[in-house]
């Protein structure tokens, strides 16, 4: 079995039992282009910063599924792993949040308590819940604040709003610590109703992807991954037109689209994404999902 067109992990993951095989397909995985790269870099610059008055801040921004979780998320569990320092105490670098769904500065502080481990006290007053989250983010050395979903604040009143936003302005000056926005594009009309903010996040923007070169390597580096037996040649400008149409430019269709054509091709035994499979697999575009959802809802 000529395996030469996989990783070394892949080659011998290959050579495994089908059910095993599209139970790695189907898993999670990581994989580098060029403006994840870009971010990390960036996230790793802000980790590094000593503090100051005016810490610099980062809001990462694009379409929903097109990887900005995926950064985040690999960024945290390489600096996030909880390290022990006084006894019960975890020193937690890098912390991940998620904004609640309506602008609300006591569910937000919730967030922040829940994701440190605290012991939930849902009667406490918010100036209460406030200085207990700031006490634990000192106390665990939380070094960058990630505050994922930020456009959820757009999702009250103009009161909430500016409620939030004086919440992330103190929040940043108090603690010294970079705070990393991730939204889509509302993200940025969060940050920019605001002057003081505006001025100290740095948006990186995440857009969908075309047909080029960095789409025809990112589809050959996922293609050295799959235990697949044979070669695909998703770099093929053929298939690389098929799969950035379908997916719609997202990275989150991508890998979906890439995942159940390989899973099909094992199934079969062709052993190869070819432009059938993606055409057979069980699969439409986001604005299709859309537009049958909303015809349920009407009917």
């Amino acid at each position: 079995m000529k395996l030469d067109h996989l990783a070394p992990g892949a080659q011998e993951l290959a050579r495994q039992s089908d059910d095993v095989r599209i139970e790695r397909i189907l898993a999670d995985r990581w994989i580098a282009y060029v403006r994840a790269t870009e971010a990390i870099k960036k996230l790793e610059w802000l980790l590094r910063h000593p503090k100051r008055l005016r810490m610099p801040n980062l809001l990462l921004v694009g379409p929903t599924n097109n990887g900005k979780t995926m950064i985040t998320e690999r960024f945290r569990r390489e600096h996030g792993k909880p390290k022990h320092s006084d006894p019960g105490v975890d020193v937690i670098p890098v912390l991940r949040v998620q904004t609640p769904n309506t602008a609300d500065p006591r569910r937000f502080y919730n967030a922040i308590l829940e994701a440190l481990g605290a012991p939930e006290r849902p009667g406490d007053a918010l100036a209460k819940k406030e200085q207990q989250a700031l006490h634990l983010l000192r106390r665990t050395g939380v070094r960058i604040l990630v505050i994922d979903e930020i456009h959820n604040i757009l999702a009250g009143t103009t009161p909430q709003i500016n409620q939030m936003l004086n919440l992330l302005r103190y929040l940043g000056n108090d603690l010294q610590i970079p705070l990393v926005a991730v939204g889509v594009k509302e993200a940025l009309q969060v940050i920019h109703s605001d002057d003081q903010l505006a001025n100290r996040f740095e948006p990186f923007a995440l857009p969908r992807w075309e047909y080029g070169v960095e789409l025809t390597d990112l589809l050959a580096s996922f293609e050295y991954t799959l235990p697949l037996r044979r070669p695909s040649s998703l770099a093929n400008p053929v298939l690389a037109h098929r799969v950035v149409a379908m997916s719609q430019g997202i990275l989150g269709e991508i890998v979906t689209l890439i995942t159940r054509s390989a899973e099909m091709a094992v199934i079969t035994g062709v052993e190869r994404i070819e432009l059938e499979t993606l055409e057979r697999i069980d699969y439409l575009p986001p604005s299709q999902r859309r537009a049958s959802a909303a015809a349920m809802r009407v009917d």
